[in-house]
């Protein structure tokens, strides 16, 4: 089509206009995943399908390469681009450039699905799936806008780009990518916290972000856990008090007969030079409650070393340690659980010379890395050249001008921790039982259920008693990027004996769940089971209609039946059993409370619940409430049942052992009402 057809095609229409935006938080009418959904009309482009619009389909592959791996109904690489080619509404592309630009964050979104609204010509629901909902939401905003602005110029125009989410500036495509990468790494879980999430998502354990921090709840009710980062439910605060008191832990430690270093406390520059005299010198200096290896430096020989060290660390810390510095390699111990499961020898950041590159070229070049990045979220951090660096270099008689010579190996900082540009190499086949022992004792008399324990020595595959060297510290909250993903050597997925320090036995974090629907008797009926089941010794949850109800009492007032009420019963730790009566504006609205239910029954469906959201017919109505019958976890156990109906005749149900059910309406009168469940786990 040329661009005068265009033009005077689309001069009778109104441009795209977004109708509204809403995030599936849970099973929905369209899908059992997650999805953010975009309600858009097309305006003067639904005459327009891409095969109309010149050059549209090669210009946003060119934008977006991975498109062309888009496979689309036809289930191939190429498909979306042969869609595309063969003519497609642009609801269809926004769906598949918000799945890929989520894609290009590395979030591994896939399903998407756009559907035309029942009697609203060129209006359509543009659902796609996310990770996190806030980056899914801009990803569907920064979609709209690109595909706006690919088209001619007489067609460009989104209005209500605002309702989905707020962005700064007139869009230019590399401004808003750059929008997108900085939200996305904004809102990522640090490497720990998502190897637990992915670990708990493996075994079917419910995991539910709490704050944008890295609060996280796995399971339900009475079996939920929280951890935050490779802190637990079960970690001890006066363990994690006396972790954090650096000279209390060595206390503790050299009671127990294990290896520490001797050292001393100090409030001052003089007290600290006095200290290192009695100490004998090397020293190493670190602040009393530091982390992460800030204002720790070690092998200080001279005086003036020690007034240097001790002003680094006092950065960081009113009172200063003075110990006696080991000789050797930097391990860091992961014990989980009274095992030890992992273990890192720690490298510090350093370069090597190429005999042309100065130092500071070096880093520049080594910063290059794609696997290095801010903070703790990348595998590895990048180097910061600062004043412990170039005191550092100094020391060796160099500096970030400096040209190393070919093969020679430049250590940028003290010490090995992977915050300030260090590297990892797996250790965990090597350790001594000696020292592994050393190690467990260690984690136990702190009390921590998860340390990680510093260990310099010579040779970890000997025993510290022959080589010399020991602990240096205990650390609650370890990370687990060095582990999970090293520099070199074995990954290790220390993620696995969390969770089955959380969750024994395999079990995986749910409570029982009855979830019931229907257009009539549904409160009733879900109170009527709660009675029974509170009878029976179970401390029940339900909601309902008229409220939110712990064991009876009324906790909450009001109509409590939809996804957020019951969000509070799941949520609430002393639940056995969670009796959910989810109504239709609730599935509509953000879909269910929960991604499985162990029961789920709907009791009827009539006519007097119609006219929500396009849902304006019996049929229409019965694909809604057949979500919750849905949503029942498949197994060994599941199967369909149905119960009293008006018209029997009406009813058509699948073959026994499945969990799902389909509906058709006789002539007049309700569908009829079915029930499915598994076999639940005892409260």
């Amino acid at each position: 089509m040329s661009d005068k057809e265009i033009h005077r095609g689309a001069s009778r229409f109104r441009r795209i206009r977004v109708v509204d935006a809403r995030v599936f938080r849970g099973p929905h009418l369209y899908s059992m995943t997650p999805m953010v959904q975009i309600r858009i009309d097309l305006g003067a482009l639904e005459a327009f399908p891409t095969d109309k619009l010149p050059w549209f389909s090669e210009q946003i592959v060119r934008l977006l390469p991975g498109l062309a791996g888009h496979g689309c109904s036809y289930g191939a690489p190429g498909g979306f681009v042969r869609r595309m080619q063969e003519g497609t509404w642009l609801g269809h592309v926004v769906e598949h450039v918000a799945l890929e630009l989520q894609s290009m964050l590395g979030h591994r979104v896939t399903r998407g699905k756009t559907r035309s609204v029942k009697g609203s010509q060129g209006t359509y629901n543009v659902m796609f799936a996310y990770k996190d909902e806030l980056v899914g939401l801009l990803a569907g905003r920064v979609a709209l806008e690109l595909v706006d602005s690919l088209l001619p110029a007489n067609l460009h125009g989104v209005e209500g780009l605002g309702d989905i989410a707020e962005t700064q500036g007139p869009f230019e495509f590399a401004a808003r990518l750059q929008q997108l990468k900085l939200l996305a790494a904004e809102r990522a879980l640090g490497p720990t916290t998502a190897s637990l999430v992915r670990e708990a998502e493996r075994r079917g354990i419910p995991a539910a972000r709490i704050d944008d921090s890295s609060l996280v709840l796995f399971g339900h009710g009475k079996h939920q856990k929280r951890i935050r980062a490779s802190c637990s439910d079960l970690t001890s605060e006066i363990a994690t008090e006396i972790a954090s008191d650096k000279d209390l832990t060595k206390f503790l430690l050299q009671q127990a007969g294990l290896p520490v270093p001797r050292g001393e406390l100090v409030r001052s520059a003089q007290d600290a030079v006095a200290a290192a005299a009695r100490l004998g010198y090397p020293v190493v200096t670190k602040p009393l409650d530091g982390n992460h290896g800030s204002g720790v430096n070690i092998g200080l020989a001279t005086e003036d070393d020690v007034r240097w060290g001790f002003e680094q660390a006092r950065e960081h810390s009113r009172s200063v340690i003075v110990e006696q510095h080991f000789v050797g390699s930097d391990h860091r111990i992961l014990v989980i659980g009274g095992k030890v499961v992992a273990l890192a020898e720690r490298v510090p950041a350093h370069v090597v010379g190429d005999g042309r590159s100065s130092v500071a070229e070096l880093v520049e070049e080594t910063n290059r890395d794609p696997r290095r990045g801010e903070g703790h979220s990348s595998v590895l951090t990048r180097i910061e050249i600062d004043e412990c660096v170039e005191h550092f270099l100094s020391k060796s008689q160099l500096a970030l001008a400096s040209v190393p010579a070919p093969g020679q190996m430049v250590l940028l900082r003290p010490t090995a921790n992977l915050s300030t540009g260090g590297t990892a190499i797996d250790r965990t086949e090597e350790i001594h039982p000696e020292n592994a022992l050393i190690a467990r004792r260690a984690a136990q008399i702190v009390g921590l259920d998860i340390a990680g324990i510093d260990f310099v020595c010579p040779d970890i595959s000997r025993p510290v008693s022959e080589t010399g060297g020991g602990i240096i510290e205990v650390n609650a909250g370890p990370g687990f990027r060095m582990h999970l993903e090293p520099s070199s050597g074995r990954a290790r997925n220390v993620a696995r004996p969390v969770l089955d320090l959380l969750f024994k036995g395999g079990k995986d974090g749910r409570i029982p769940t009855f979830a019931i629907t229907g257009t009539n008797g549904k409160s009733t009926t879900a109170r009527m089971l709660a009675h029974i089941l509170q009878a029976n010794g179970a401390t029940v949850g339900l909601t309902s209609t008229t409220g939110v109800y712990l064991n009876g009492e009324r906790i909450m007032t009001g109509d409590c039946s939809g996804p957020q009420s019951a969000r509070i019963v799941l949520r609430e730790p002393g639940v056995d059993v969670a009796v959910l009566e989810c109504a239709r504006g609730g599935i509509l609205r953000e879909g269910l409370a929960f991604d499985a239910c162990d029961v789920g029954a709907v009791l009827n469906v009539h006519g007097d619940h119609l006219g929500l959201r396009g849902i304006d017919t019996i049929e229409d109505l019965a694909e809604v409430k057949s979500v919750v019958v849905e949503s029942v976890r498949r197994g060994d156990g599941a199967f369909s049942m149905p119960t009293t109906s008006i018209r029997p005749q009406c009813r058509e149900m699948p073959a026994a052992g499945s969990a799902t059910s389909r509906w058709r309406a006789g002539a007049s009168g309700p569908i009829s009402c079915a029930a499915t469940w598994r076999k639940a786990a005892a409260p």
